[in-house]
């Protein structure tokens, strides 16, 4: 077994690969407070409730932006699991080429996103990740890693709203009915959702038009869900592609291991 982890500004995904297979992914909130012996148990709560013992986990891989918590993480794996994890940067030998000016500063969960991208849809892509922040990552059908954008996320920018207009309150983020709204929810259902669907079509359409020629474009984070079926242009919705990212750059990595013995 693969325990895959993706420590994010907001929120943290374990994912569980027997094989290729995912058998059980986990979302929960990034504390940044997080000690190892806290991680400790966290993990063996959630290994207690899907029955899954430790011993069986072979390999550990990890991706995050949020640096206090990687060492946290690293130590966790290695008293808990006893296994020394992989750590996802522009360092590895992972095939792709990033042609970003400066490689250091992309984020892990970009490269595994890029990473899984180019392995699983065979050609030009653009990965649109809705996180604590939305980025928009082009990939080449030659596996380059060409850059993209950042914005505010979804519920970044709309918690920003609630706390600087004093009449306006926290809503729900689910798809709204209509685009004009009768009340002050709908209203801002409908600004915050269908805004950030307008950004992601805008962008997306102006990083196509530079790719030229027939570009994939898939949509992944915890709120990819919230714009399937109203984007023009997301084609896909895989929410688990930072993960598979994360398989695919484990098994990479340690097959170049075994290759030079």
């Amino acid at each position: 077994m693969l325990l895959a982890i993706d420590i994010g500004n907001t929120h943290t995904v374990i994912g569980i690969f027997v094989g290729n297979r995912l058998k059980n992914d986990f979302r929960f909130y990034s504390r940044h407070t997080l000690t190892a012996d806290e991680c400790i148990m966290l993990v063996s709560q959630l290994f207690s409730q899907e029955k899954i013992q430790k011993e069986n986990i072979q390999g550990v891989i990890i991706c995050s932006v949020v640096p206090n918590l990687t060492p946290i993480f690293q130590e966790a794996s290695r008293k808990y699991l006893k296994v020394k994890p992989i750590i996802v940067g522009p360092d590895l030998d992972l095939n792709i080429k990033i042609k970003y000016d400066l490689p250091q500063q992309v984020g892990a969960d970009r490269i595994a996103n890029a990473v899984a991208a180019y392995h699983l849809y065979k050609g030009p892509t653009i990965v649109v990740d809705l996180g604590t922040a939305t980025t928009f990552d082009a990939i080449s059908g030659d596996g380059e890693y060409l850059g993209g954008a950042i914005a505010p996320g979804i519920e970044t920018s709309s918690a920003n709203l609630f706390h600087r207009a004093a009449q306006l309150y926290k809503v729900g983020l689910d798809k709204p009915q209509k685009a004009i709204g009768t009340n002050t929810t709908e209203s801002l259902k409908s600004g915050i959702v269908f805004g950030a669907i307008g950004q992601i079509d805008e962008i997306t359409r102006r990083i196509k038009k530079e790719l030229r020629g027939k570009v994939f474009v898939v949509a992944t984070g915890g709120l990819a869900k919230l714009v399937a079926g109203e984007s023009k242009t997301v084609q896909k919705i895989n929410p688990t592609l930072t993960l598979q990212g994360l398989r695919i750059i484990y098994n990479m990595v340690t097959a170049k291991k075994k290759k030079r013995g």
